[in-house]
């Protein structure tokens, strides 16, 4: 079962428990992989997913049906696309990827490590505490400059 959470906003929820919540992670890491692959090559293949992300193809293709049928991509002569759904769910985790991502190296924490926990962390993180990071770091380097002039 697929909604939107206002609290996540446009992030996929699954209210049937743990089991769920990983299937949710799993599902916004492939919609981001599709976006990025979409922006590097055009054309998203199962393969091109499959080998970005280590998964072998049978499990991308189960996982490719299930996006299907919730609305979330479009297959099209084994071409995999966005819809206007998914390109929500995958642009706001890849935002939260980069924001996260940043915000730890900026705070020295060692770049593989910081990329690690905001590919985790992007999927936990609510809105309200993302928009937080957000503005704080906008500050920050707000404070940053007019100290520099």
């Amino acid at each position: 079962m697929t909604a939107v959470d206002p609290n996540r906003q446009n992030v996929i929820q699954y209210a049937k428990g743990a089991d769920d919540m990983s299937n949710q992670e799993s599902s916004e890491n492939y919609l981001e992989t599709i976006l990025m692959l979409s922006h590097r090559a055009g054309k998203v293949r199962s393969v091109d997913i499959a080998e970005r992300l280590g998964y072998t193809k049978a499990s991308v293709s189960v996982a490719m049906k299930k996006l299907n049928a919730e609305g979330f991509i479009q297959i099209d002569k084994g071409a995999i696309t966005l819809t206007e759904s998914g390109r929500v769910i995958a642009c706001t985790m890849y935002e939260r990827h980069i924001v996260i991502s940043e915000w730890l190296i900026a705070l020295g924490v060692d770049a593989d490590i910081a990329l690690e926990d905001a590919c985790r962390m992007e999927h936990h993180i609510s809105q309200q505490s993302f928009e937080a990071i957000k503005n704080h770091i906008k500050d920050w380097k707000q404070q940053a400059y007019e100290e520099e002039k």
